[in-house]
């Protein structure tokens, strides 16, 4: 089984560059508190750091 991790949206993508609230609908979020559990890969990682102000991580499977 693959590696996931749980990223919850804590920050509101008002005002916030183009290319950070790009970044949130990439993950698959855009509504704040929404929750997606997502596969855990260099490049979802590189995502969430990219935006670590907007977004944190709950939990870590597998």
């Amino acid at each position: 089984m693959a590696k996931t991790i749980v990223v919850k949206q804590i920050g509101s993508p008002i005002r916030r560059p183009a290319v950070q609230r790009q970044t949130l609908i990439g993950l698959g979020l855009n509504k704040m508190n929404r929750t997606r559990e997502l596969e855990d890969t260099p490049s979802v990682r590189g995502m969430v750091r990219k935006i670590s102000h907007l977004v944190e991580i709950i939990e870590e499977k597998g």
